[in-house]
């Protein structure tokens, strides 16, 4: 009877190993960041060195930047997401669509994509290549996953294009330049059927200027009270800003909401924000996603 008894016991914990090994075991969410130094953190040293072995940077400059910002607001979420990045300084999609069209294309979960900052650096203010090229690229990604989950990131309104004379928004608020780039990537969002959505990150950081958190003229100095959302040159992102941009990231594609990280947010700390500056920006991309259709996020 033991002797039985024993086998059949031997017999279910084998058969209860067999199955756990055939089960499917989870699978980390794939997202790609496609960009320029918008993404990767020019101008802020701590954003771009931030914690590059936590993501693969497919072009092999070990840089860390917004993606790496992302990374850390998911697991600090509890979410399992495996981040890459490809990028190029002071490009738009076309060239990553010539040039590196054979690195990025790949079956991914989720892409970011990420143009130049004036819509087009020959024509600023023309959406047309964006259109084009990130009509193409979309559509090349759902030939590799027609599950994947394909947005566009609509940039802030550059400072230097603003304030300064030579710039092409001259003369007009500082919130416009903004709202001409969310027109341009909601105008590349209706021409493809391969792209679901686009992130308000300009308009985030508008919403920043608006509510006084941020100060809206760096050629001014920086009331007290407030920060400045752009570097030294007033055209890149500081540290605050590119925290804004990623927070905006973070609660769009995950649909979790950016004030869970809380004001004691190590991410911000590491980067050299204080909690009461971590908590407004936090409030401004919860407010600014709230007032979005934000797509659901494409996998829990």
């Amino acid at each position: 009877m033991s002797v039985s008894l024993t086998v059949r016991r031997t017999g279910a914990l084998l058969f209860a190993i067999s199955a756990m090994s055939l089960s499917p075991l989870a699978c980390a969410t794939t997202i790609l960041f496609v960009g320029n130094s918008f993404t990767y953190g020019a101008g802020a040293p701590a954003v771009n060195g931030f914690r590059p072995h936590t993501v693969s940077d497919l072009n092999g400059t070990k840089i860390g930047g917004v993606p790496a910002l992302f990374k850390a607001m998911t697991e600090q979420a509890g979410l399992d997401y495996e981040v890459s990045l490809e990028t190029e300084g002071g490009a738009g999609l076309d060239f990553h669509y010539k040039h590196r069209h054979g690195l990025i294309v790949k079956p991914w979960d989720i892409v970011l994509l990420q143009g130049y900052s004036t819509l087009d650096q020959d024509a600023p203010g023309d959406p047309a290549k964006l259109i084009h090229y990130s009509g193409l690229l979309a559509q090349a990604f759902h030939q590799q996953n027609p599950q994947v989950d394909v947005r566009l990131t609509a940039t802030w309104s550059r400072a230097d294009q603003t304030w300064l004379p030579s710039g092409v928004w001259y003369g007009k608020p500082i919130r416009q330049m903004a709202l001409d780039v969310r027109r341009g990537h909601d105008a590349a969002h209706a021409a493809s059927r391969f792209i679901s959505g686009v992130i308000p990150v300009g308009e985030a950081w508008n919403r920043a200027i608006a509510s006084g958190v941020a100060a809206a003229n760096p050629y001014h100095g920086i009331p007290a009270g407030q920060v400045n959302l752009w570097g030294d040159d007033a055209y890149h992102g500081s540290a605050h800003g590119y925290y804004l941009e990623a927070l905006t990231i973070f609660g769009s594609i995950t649909g979790r909401d950016p004030r869970s990280l809380g004001a004691g947010d190590a991410i911000a700390r590491e980067v050299g924000i204080d909690a009461r500056t971590a908590a407004a920006l936090q409030d401004i991309a919860a407010e600014q996603l709230a007032s979005e259709k934000v797509p659901e996020p494409a996998l829990p």
